[in-house]
């Protein structure tokens, strides 16, 4: 469906001169131009605006960033899995801003024991970033698990941890799936919510709920008991 100019602030809710000016900075593509001074636009535009408003109003990502991020996208916007950078990037624990180290500096800059690393890293519960980047994030992993070896009792938790994570993981892949599957010219706005506030808001309320309402059963029997 094409649009006119007017259509595209209507459906959009965004300024004429901010769609003109995300035209300019290369963040959305040229509009097909029917005649002189008449132009049309298409539905990617609509969905470039949202995502970008989206991306400006929730993840507080500047256009520089955007600009990155919509630079290797391809022709299927709402399947396209370079648009989930900034989740990905956030994901990651903000390792752009940690110091960042081969595995040889990081066992030599930590003083860690090799084998030890060997066996978390087999074990999954280490998993630098592309297999290669570690971070203080690693070594602080290492040394809670030095601390359990410490005190004599199995680090079997974290283990335990990896294996559900890999099960919610797929799960939230799935997600991804099903969301672009449903996807239409009203829901973009609203299905990028659903990604973004299940991981980033839904997930640590219901795991650290759940924790809770655990331990404090655990506490009141205690006392009745």
């Amino acid at each position: 469906m094409d649009y006119k100019i007017s259509e595209l602030v209507a459906k959009t809710n965004v300024p004429k001169s901010t769609i003109l000016y995300y035209i300019k900075e290369g963040l959305l593509p040229e509009a097909k131009k029917i005649k002189a001074n008449v132009h049309r636009y298409s539905q990617e535009h609509a969905e470039l605006i949202k995502y970008i408003k989206y991306m400006q109003e929730t993840m507080g990502s500047s256009i520089d960033e955007i600009k990155m991020i919509l630079k290797n996208k391809n022709n299927s916007f709402s399947s396209s899995y370079t648009m989930l950078e900034p989740l990905m990037n956030t994901l990651s624990g903000g390792v752009s801003g940690l110091e960042q180290y081969t595995k040889e500096e990081f066992i030599e800059f930590f003083d860690l024991k090799k084998d030890l690393l060997e066996i978390l890293l087999q074990d999954e519960i280490l998993q630098p970033l592309n297999g290669t980047v570690y971070t203080q994030q690693e070594a602080a992993v290492v040394n809670l698990v030095e601390h359990f070896l410490d005190v004599g009792v199995d680090y079997g938790i974290l283990k335990e941890y990896v294996k559900h994570a890999k099960v919610i993981s797929q799960l939230e892949q799935q997600m991804q799936k099903d969301l672009c599957s449903v996807k239409n010219e009203d829901n973009f706005s609203t299905l990028w919510r659903i990604m973004f506030d299940t991981l980033f808001s839904a997930k640590e309320y219901i795991f650290n709920h759940t924790t809770y309402n655990v331990l404090h059963q655990s506490l009141k029997e205690e006392l009745k008991g």
